[in-house]
């Protein structure tokens, strides 16, 4: 198969030789001119040389001059996009990928490009999926498309053919998105170009670029001189025979004109210009391949920029809670220099308890000197955005959730749209269990008979109905990710201390709980976004935002 099929990486595009880039370089366009005119000079030196004893030399100077130019312009070019290309070149050996595979039985460790076609891989979170894979089998399995279809929230990935569309059903994951969460098995269907990813880089890379428009500028400028230099060049000749020149004297007389009219200064004007450019751009972090990229770029009039991750911070944030029938705008600069809440209030310390306890994301380790907002988390990105939040809000979560044992979950699925978890409480004098419960707020208002509002429990009646529906299609209407959160406090008679709480067949009450309050979330846009957009358009660009989300 590995014969058949070739290696399981994409093919890179078609590379031209370094000899050919060299004389592209030294022949190109603007030079091959110059070089007209080297051989011109030449030309009336060795005419010059056969008829006169004792020749001036100031052709042969010229034409060795100019030479020198084009050869020392040339190589500068060469030289400036060789160290270019190198530096990617270097990127691409960076980080060598390696797969976990099932074959006759045996696990074994191959690199990435190894794999063909009908191999069983296993994948777990943390890994890049390394083809395209059907699964078989998957336990709380998530992957992070966002690198192929711009979708910000984890896609679960499970055996079920849900769907005609590839992209859409959730029985295949795709070469290079990343596993975020549980473990799957899946089957190699396809391998290297032939992958959902593959394709893509071949259209990108088929593309024909043409000329860029400084290359066009000098092409014509090209054609205006040399049509000007032959005709000035042409008409002295003739003039010089007319007024009764010898006729070498004559042709003399044109190759010098022609000469003259050739602006020897300006390619190595251009090509000097170009680098200092791509020098500044390289002093902040910009790569420049190709010189006339430069001056491409000063031409741009429109910019269509990726939103995910690209426009935004690619992490879920908390923007909004509603509680104490009031919405609270969170911060969500990546510098928490925004506004501030008060974390004092009875609804939202029981708020932030369901949020931190009904939560299973977790810091990664090793991460002491990183801020909470920056930390990488283990676990889906709307969890992870609450851990943040709570870890700000409240300190230390962890510590929260040692001291409020969990002793049973149900984690959360597509046909309850809940996760509950029990605890065991914190406070010595009351030794009661604590319910927690997260999910689609619609979904976790129906359990409840109770609000907590103002440190009191109030039934829930028409009126309160009415203003959390009210809350929840403004902040929905905000574009922003909505969660529900409600407790209940188990009698101690019915659950004591010990209890065995059993959660495949739930024998503690989901209904008639305590509804606290709403969460939303937004992926934010960048500290630098507004700013550079607003620059963008000062400088006369169209900055057009390609999304594929809700418009």
């Amino acid at each position: 198969n590995l014969e058949r099929d070739g290696p399981n990486a994409l093919t890179p595009p078609k590379q031209t030789p370094e000899w050919v880039k060299f004389c592209k370089n030294l022949f190109g366009g603007f030079a091959l001119l110059l070089w007209i005119g080297a051989f011109l000079c030449f030309i009336a030196y060795s005419i010059q040389a056969s008829t006169v004893e004792d020749p001036n030399d100031d052709n042969l100077y010229l034409g060795i001059v100019l030479a020198a130019v084009v050869i020392v312009t040339g190589i500068f070019s060469y030289y400036q996009e060789s160290k270019s290309s190198k530096i990617m070149e270097s990127f691409k050996n960076m980080v060598p990928q390696f797969a976990t595979v099932l074959r006759e039985g045996e696990k074994l460790t191959l690199r990435a490009e190894d794999l063909v076609l009908g191999d069983v891989v296993e994948v777990k979170f943390g890994d890049r999926i390394p083809a395209d894979v059907r699964i078989i089998e998957s336990r709380g399995f998530k992957v992070d498309n966002s690198s192929l279809t711009g979708e910000s929230e984890p896609q679960s990935r499970s055996p079920e053919f849900t769907n005609e569309n590839p992209l859409e059903t959730k029985n295949l994951a795709f070469f290079s998105t990343n596993a975020v969460e549980g473990t799957a098995k899946g089957v190699v269907i396809c391998c290297g170009d032939q992958t959902v990813m593959g394709r893509i880089a071949g259209l990108a890379s088929g593309l024909d670029t043409g000329e860029t428009p400084i290359a066009k500028e000098i092409h014509h400028f090209i054609h205006l001189i040399t049509g000007v230099a032959v005709f000035l060049g042409v008409t002295f000749f003739l003039i010089a025979f007319i007024l009764g020149y010898h006729w070498l004297d004559a042709v003399i007389f044109l190759i010098g004109i022609i000469v003259a009219n050739v602006p020897e200064g300006l390619l190595a004007t251009v090509t000097v210009c170009l680098t200092l450019t791509a020098k500044r751009m390289a002093s902040k972090n910009c790569l420049v391949k190709n010189l006339e990229a430069v001056e491409t770029l000063g031409s741009t009039s429109t910019i269509c920029s990726d939103k995910t991750g690209t426009l935004t911070q690619n992490r879920m944030t908390v923007a909004h809670m509603w509680f104490d029938n009031q919405i609270i705008e969170a911060d969500t600069t990546e510098d928490q220099s925004g506004v501030q809440y008060d974390r004092t209030s009875p609804g939202f310390k029981a708020l932030a308890k369901i949020a931190a306890l009904c939560n299973r994301a977790e810091f990664k380790g090793g991460q002491d000197g990183v801020s909470i907002l920056k930390k990488e988390v283990n676990g889906d990105a709307s969890e992870a955005a609450l851990l943040k939040c709570m870890e700000l809000a409240l300190g230390d979560v962890m510590g929260v959730r040692k001291r409020n044992k969990k002793v049973c979950e149900v984690p959360f699925n597509s046909t309850n749209k809940y996760q509950v978890s029990v605890h065991e409480s914190d406070d010595p004098n009351d030794p009661r269990h604590l319910l927690v419960m997260k999910g689609a707020p619609e979904r976790i208002l129906d359990r409840c008979s109770t609000i907590f509002i103002g440190g009191k429990e109030k039934v829930l009646d028409e009126e309160m109905k009415e203003a959390f529906n009210n809350a929840y299609l403004e902040l929905g209407g905000l574009g922003e990710r909505v969660l529900g959160f409600c407790d209940f406090i188990l009698p101690s008679d019915k659950f004591p201390i010990g209890f065995k709480f059993n959660s495949d067949d739930p024998n503690f009450p989901c209904e008639g709980l305590r509804f606290v309050g709403l969460m939303s979330m937004i992926d934010p846009p960048r500290a630098a976004v507004p700013d550079a957009v607003a620059k963008c358009r000062s400088a006369g660009i169209k900055v057009i935002m390609v999304t594929g989300d809700h418009p």
